[in-house]
């Protein structure tokens, strides 16, 4: 029999371990040592049957597999986490969970999000972006799956941008899903201000489930009506470039800041590799007049797994889908560690812009980067103490 007070003791405590920020930091950010939500951190009672008449050995009934990729937003002073939950089923699931102060004590809310159904039912949802919108309502858009039916291949799916709203984070209104040209649409992230009157949708176009074929890249449109999601005037804001980190595929991350800077953007960029696909973030900035027009964005990546962030289900993998400003600048960092837990980065929006805009662009040859390198050594040999 399992010691079910042992259990819960060792739960609570996993619940209440304080995170402290790792000692080494690149002055751009810091990480936290512990991930934030693992999937110790759902709760028992969704995983156990406590009835001993009916668990008589007392077994984990439904088991969790990950938490990761969450959405995330500031509700009711609380640091709120639209977390992607996925079962040994390997089904993935949202479900809320919040900390007082954003860096641990995270706790999951008493059950998961019912997501209402549009039209076939959804095989899979998950990456739910959170975007609390000048329209009053929090808009949740999140990659609906369903099996590809015009082919034999188990593994072949469909994906595109589902979308719901909700006033309290509790009860959600599905809309009908994005009407877009691509034939596969993930990564679709809404703009928290409407734009000449139009809701701004950032999109990844791209042809198949896995592969990008001819599309790819950060797009721009716009929905006249959101209950009638027809995606109009898309085009490519963010191109995917050879021999970067966004050569294969590059997606936004959560919805922009904004800053009297402009729009700051976390996003993530996929090359391939002889061990497969590297995922990492990165950042750049749009005018604040016209979101179409890139204005900074540093060379490489913001951020990649560290050793540890490299092992899991879908090693060598960070996403990020989820930030939150507080009224003093100070920025929290939400993303994933290969497709298995959640970790949370402290910044904030000085250095964030510092970074932004004072960091070399890619000039996309190795001898534009040795020249940053020797003008940089140039610079600071007036300020080299011998």
């Amino acid at each position: 029999m399992v010691n079910y007070d042992r259990l819960l003791k060792n739960h609570t405590e996993l619940l209440e371990r304080p995170n402290f920020p790792e000692e080494y930091s690149n002055g751009i950010f810091e990480r936290y040592t512990n991930p934030v939500v693992t999937a110790r951190h759902t709760p028992l009672a969704w995983r156990y049957d406590f009835n001993p008449e009916t668990n008589p050995f007392g077994l984990e009934r439904i088991g969790i597999n990950a938490t990761f990729n969450p959405g995330a937003m500031k509700w009711q002073g609380k640091y709120i986490l639209a977390v992607r939950v996925e079962g040994n089923d390997r089904k993935s699931f949202f479900a809320m969970a919040e900390s007082p102060n954003g860096v641990d004590n995270f706790k999951f809310w008493e059950k998961p999000v019912v997501m209402p159904q549009y039209g076939e039912p959804d095989t899979n949802v998950y990456d739910m972006r959170l975007t609390q919108h000048e329209d009053g309502w929090v808009y949740g858009i999140f990659c609906t799956e369903r099996k590809d039916k015009m082919t034999g291949d188990t593994t072949a799916a469909v994906a595109n941008a589902g979308i719901a709203r909700t006033k309290d984070l509790i009860n959600w209104e599905r809309l009908p899903d994005l009407i877009s040209n691509s034939g596969q649409q993930r990564n679709v992230v809404m703009h928290p201000e409407l734009v000449n009157g139009k809701y701004a949708l950032y999109t990844r176009p791209q042809d198949g489930f896995i592969e990008v074929g001819s599309g790819g890249g950060i797009g721009l449109g716009f929905i006249k009506d959101i209950t009638n999601p027809v995606l109009e005037d898309e085009k490519i804001i963010n191109q995917k470039v050879y021999h970067t980190i966004y050569e294969m595929k590059n997606g936004l991350g959560p919805a922009p800041i904004k800053t009297e800077e402009g729009w700051l953007h976390l996003a993530h960029g996929v090359r391939n590799t002889a061990g497969g696909l590297r995922y990492t973030l990165y950042l750049f900035m749009t005018d604040l007049d016209d979101i179409s027009k890139v204005t900074y964005q540093p060379a490489g990546y913001f951020m990649a797994p560290n050793y540890e962030e490299t092992v899991g289900d879908v090693p060598n993998v960070l996403f990020g889908n989820g930030w939150i400003k507080d009224d003093d600048g100070k920025i929290f960092i939400y993303y994933a560690s290969s497709d298995t837990r959640s970790h949370v980065a402290v910044s904030s929006l000085k250095r964030l812009l510092d970074y932004v805009k004072n960091t070399k662009q890619d000039e996309f040859t190795s001898a534009a980067s040795v020249k940053n390198i020797l003008c940089q050594i140039e610079k600071n040999k007036k300020f080299k103490n011998d």
